[in-house]
């Protein structure tokens, strides 16, 4: 008989590569895993050692995925999806797929989250997840409801007194694209100042959403903006790209509109504005949402810009 091969890599090597591959930092990571940040280090010095391979560079902006690394986070996240579908095929078959309903707060996920649902159903086909998009503007109320099972949350707070629960998912970036000849596009970066003076173009947020970026940007000063919002994310770059203002989106929405030269990216001064998302739940279909929550952690965007 053939000897088996013993893997030298073990299941939480691979969940530590892929929180550091959405946050871009030990701190962060150590925060969604719930482990120390030299904790996080350590694992990821044992991880390099036993495949002899560096899996992240260490950059001014975070840790960026090599060439291998790439390779490995792309091979990780998918065996982590077949490890937990594994587990729970053989501790609790299901005769028909389980009807999961979901909802986004921030219509941006949509952009991503149709060809998601794809993945999903085939990575886990006893579950049947319908999105549930009439509940956008109050996720969480629906949650309390139980109108719907599952939400995508940016910003919306989930009360500690709800049998409700969470467990973080991954942060994307908000950066200010605008025209190559507009006034700022010689900046390095964007200031508080500068937005004060700009038009500023969006789409439609959720409250929460619109209170987290004035916090985050302005602190507890609450300047008057001119915003201007758009329906659609095609009007927001064209309206941007005559000159007209600073779009503030996504990062994985600016992405795909910057390579003919004509709109440049800028970041606030201050930092990445990180927004962070997550998963909200009702606690009693908790093993099915952690079974989402690692295949969504495969399939969402990761963008990073360069720059």
């Amino acid at each position: 008989m053939e000897l088996i091969a013993e893997p030298r890599l073990d299941v939480r090597d691979l969940q530590v590569a892929l929180a550091l591959a959405s946050t871009g930092s030990t701190a962060r990571a150590a925060s969604q895993l719930h482990i120390t940040q030299s904790a996080v280090s350590r694992a990821l010095l044992a991880a390099e050692e036993k495949l002899g391979v560096r899996i992240f560079e260490r950059t001014r902006r975070g840790l960026v995925p090599t060439p291998a690394g790439e390779r490995f986070l792309e091979g990780a996240a998918r065996l982590l999806v077949e490890w937990c579908d594994f587990e729970q095929r053989v501790s609790a078959p299901q005769a028909s797929p389980m009807r999961l309903r979901l909802v986004c707060e921030c219509y941006t996920a949509y952009h991503w989250l149709p060809s998601t649902l794809l993945d999903l159903r085939k990575s886990l086909p006893d579950l049947e997840l319908t999105l549930a998009i009439e509940h956008t503007e109050a996720p969480v109320d629906a949650l309390e409801a139980e109108a719907i099972d599952l939400a995508l949350l940016t910003t919306a707070p989930v009360p500690r007194s709800t049998g409700l629960e969470e467990r973080a998912l991954f942060e994307d970036e908000i950066v200010f694209v605008m025209a190559a000849s507009h006034p700022l596009a010689g900046r390095k970066s964007v200031t508080p100042a500068d937005l004060r003076t700009h038009a500023l173009l969006t789409g439609q947020a959720p409250a929460a959403e619109a209170h987290w970026f004035m916090t985050r940007v302005f602190g507890r000063a609450r300047p008057r903006l001119r915003f201007e919002r758009y329906p659609l994310t095609e009007a927001i770059i064209d309206v941007a790209r005559a000159g007209l203002g600073i779009a503030v989106l996504s990062e994985w929405i600016a992405g795909p509109h910057l390579g003919k030269g004509d709109l440049v990216v800028k970041r606030l001064a201050s930092g990445p504005l990180l927004r962070p998302w997550r998963l909200a739940f009702r606690r009693e279909i908790a093993p099915a949402a952690q079974r989402v929550l690692s295949a969504l952690a495969v399939s969402a965007p990761h963008a990073r810009l360069a720059g």
